[in-house]
């Protein structure tokens, strides 16, 4: 177990790209390679996380614009099913 982050895939990046709301977010329109977009525009990172107590134990994303705005990073997580969600 480490809590050091790690790069992305490229597959990563495309089932990330597949969630609305982030290709919304950074003006992706139907049929833009969002991995190709995300390569020069967003800092990434993804963490092995283990809560220290009970709670979240697996993936976490987070994702920061190359421009820095106040807001928040995105951070992801996968639900029960497996399929990764903006976290709340």
């Amino acid at each position: 177990m480490s809590n050091q982050p790690h790069a992305l895939t490229r597959a990563e990046w495309e089932e990330i790209g597949t969630i609305d709301a982030n290709r919304q977010s950074w003006g992706i329109e139907e049929g833009e390679d969002f991995a190709e977009f995300a390569a020069a525009n967003i800092y990434a990172a993804k963490f092995d996380f283990h809560s220290g107590s009970p709670g979240y134990v697996g993936d976490l994303y987070m994702l920061q614009g190359d421009t820095l705005t106040g807001d928040p990073p995105f951070l992801l997580t996968r639900d029960k099913l497996g399929k990764l969600v903006i976290a709340d």
